[in-house]
């Protein structure tokens, strides 16, 4: 049996257009905040794990953290870049070889969509000459698909949204920060149909980090420690339907990588998905939560029309939902991401999420973050 692990400190930058502050000071930000809220100060932590997509080389953050001569490993993993950071964090204390590890995840997108190259992802250059990178189209087809299959709405998609910005309001640390009513989205620009323009999240700015550490540092620093119950990380299986290979394998259902992670966090932790009581799904757009929450094990395909018209995702619900606003009102900074979900459970089990707090002493928080080409990482955290 591995050993407990414990989150004792997270940190956060400002997520949106920040002019004039580097994905590094970001970064830098997030890790200074982490180090405090754990008591700690940066020789203190003895390997760290950390990526970006577009802003820069983790590891050589230590030019201005301090040259501590530590392990420092570059990860990048598309959006779940986060999430693998912190899965070799937590293996690293898991093996015994540190007693204080890091993850850290940042990135500052330009305006626009992401721009992926072809090559980069094993794919021919006529892929994308052919228009099959631009990302908006897999989600628009695979929710088209799952919405025939299983009776999902339009106004469901727009309901998402809407409890994305209206949490956003409540996140002082979230880009979008303005309310916007479900009939204002479901009229908006169509991207691809059947996804508007602010079903969508936006490429954007951020950094986020997870200190974590072993039971007997974590027992004698005090604080406000939270168990990492499980995590787990996960790549496509044969017959996925994914970003960058959207197709149909044959006559069956195609696999789910999302589900395999879940699956084996819950697994791990000795928990069930109705154990949950407060959840970050990857919302990359209105439609990927909407999947998320049937991949992951909270309902069976089709009940989260229901779900969604009851009120059950939303922070006063049964199952509340991407409390912090999600992707959609915090952007996508493709490396923080993963871990700003961490943080936000992380907040909520402390009980210090302030306006957005789920009622009830919430004991028990699941993450799930989704990255192209099919990789998906999930914790399980109590306190």
């Amino acid at each position: 049996m591995s050993q407990p692990v414990s989150i004792i400190g997270a940190g956060l930058s400002k997520f949106g257009r920040q002019p004039g502050v580097s994905g590094r000071q970001m970064a830098v930000t997030a890790i200074d905040t982490a180090l405090a809220d754990a008591g700690l100060t940066w020789p203190d932590v003895q390997v760290a794990f950390g990526g970006s997509d577009g802003s820069g080389l983790a590891d050589t953050l230590v030019a201005e953290l301090g040259f501590t001569g530590i392990p420092f490993t570059n990860v990048k993993n598309g959006c779940a870049t986060g999430g693998s950071a912190l899965f070799s964090a937590v293996n690293a204390v898991r093996s015994g070889s540190a007693n204080i590890a890091l993850a850290v995840g940042f990135d500052k997108h330009p305006r626009g969509a992401f721009d992926p190259r072809p090559g980069e992802w094993g794919l021919p250059d006529g892929y994308g000459e052919a228009g099959l990178m631009v990302t908006t189209q897999f989600f628009g087809a695979k929710i088209s698909r799952y919405m025939r299959q299983h009776g999902i709405t339009s106004n469901t998609l727009a309901r998402v949204a809407e409890k994305a910005y209206r949490n956003g309001v409540l996140n002082p640390n979230a880009w979008r920060r303005e309310s916007m009513d479900a009939a204002t989205i479901a009229s908006a620009d169509m991207v691809n149909d059947p996804l508007t323009r602010y079903m969508f999240c936006s490429p954007g700015e951020g950094a986020a980090a997870v200190i974590v550490a072993d039971e007997d540092t974590t027992r004698r620093l005090g604080g406000r420690p939270v168990q990492l119950r499980a995590i787990t990380h996960r790549t496509r299986r044969f017959g996925s339907f994914e970003v960058f290979s959207p197709a149909v394998q044959g006559s069956g259902e195609p696999t789910s990588v999302s589900a395999d992670a879940a699956r084996a966090a819950f697994e791990q932790a000795g928990i069930t998905p109705g154990d949950v009581d407060v959840a970050q799904l990857q919302d990359t757009e209105s439609g990927a939560e909407i999947m998320h929450m049937a991949e992951c094990g909270f309902c069976e395909p089709g009940e989260q029309e229901s779900m969604i018209t009851n009120g059950d995702t939303e922070i006063g619900g049964r199952l509340p939902i991407n409390t912090d606003g999600g992707c959609i009102a915090n952007g996508e900074p493709i490396g923080a991401s993963g871990l700003r979900q961490v943080h936000e459970i992380v907040t909520q089990l402390r009980g210090e999420a302030g306006d957005r707090q789920v009622t009830g002493s919430p004991r028990v928080g699941f993450t799930h973050v989704y990255g192209a080409p099919g990789i998906s990482a999930c914790t399980v955290l109590t306190v």
